[in-house]
């Protein structure tokens, strides 16, 4: 069953012996919602985390390109061709990452300046380009934001809805905190602890569901005859 705000309020209380209207519930609650999503969200590799933005556009002659800072993680940056066309109707070309250093080696200028074809990330919300850009070409970025945290004015989000269970076992750990329930001299130094060993074994499932989404952790095909069967690479395919 999904979570709303106003339901998962009522069973984060009720798990916690109190009241939804306790004062000093009231008080962290911003604060367990932000520890329950920041957590999750770090430790999965959600698929509904995954933005597009297509705002962007090179300068000529300038190798600093603006990323929205929204973004968290960015995944990959395509170059649209010809210049001026927009992401769908053009042909995207994919950059690949690199390290500043290779960028300062290989082009430390804007001589012979032309379709970029490696990034490498400056800071947050600044990367450089490699080659520097000859025209005012369309940028796509693809890459992991923050959805927009629950609240009583956001009343369901993705972890809500689809992942309740772990976002609810999340929130109750850091609940015991507030509850002094972290240690030893605590009242039920077991709380914390037991909440902690039950968000393990949800995220678990949870994690496992998120790579079947992207069709990982399958049975591998046969290799042809001669290649070795082994699966090589981060992205490998596990056999069951």
């Amino acid at each position: 069953m999904s979570l709303t705000y106003t339901t998962w309020l009522a069973q984060a209380a009720n798990l916690a012996g109190t009241s939804t209207t306790n004062p000093y519930l009231v008080t962290e609650l911003p604060g367990a919602i932000d520890y329950a999503e920041l957590r999750i969200y770090r430790d999965l590799d959600l698929l509904a985390t995954r933005q597009t933005d297509q705002s962007q556009t090179c300068v000529p002659s300038q190798r600093k390109l603006n990323v929205p800072a929204a973004f968290v993680v960015v995944e990959g940056i395509n170059i649209i061709t010809p210049a001026g066309a927009a992401a769908d109707s053009g042909t995207r070309n994919q950059l690949l990452p690199t390290s500043v250093e290779f960028l300062d080696f290989c082009w430390p200028s804007s001589a012979g300046a032309t379709l970029p074809a490696k990034f490498a990330r400056l800071s947050q919300s600044l990367f450089l380009l490699g080659p520097w850009p000859d025209q005012s070409y369309a940028v796509e970025i693809i890459g992991t934001q923050r959805p927009t945290p629950l609240s009583a004015g956001n009343p369901t989000t993705f972890l809500s809805t689809n992942i309740p269970d772990l976002f609810l076992a999340a929130t109750m750990i850091h609940i015991s905190a507030y509850q002094k329930n972290f240690g030893a001299q605590a009242d039920d130094p077991r709380m914390a602890q037991s909440w902690e060993s039950q968000y393990g074994l949800l995220l678990a499932s949870a994690d496992a569901e998120e790579l079947r989404k992207r069709y990982r952790g399958t049975i591998a095909l046969p290799a042809p005859p001669g290649m070795d069967k082994r699966p090589s690479g981060p992205d490998a395919m596990r056999g069951g």
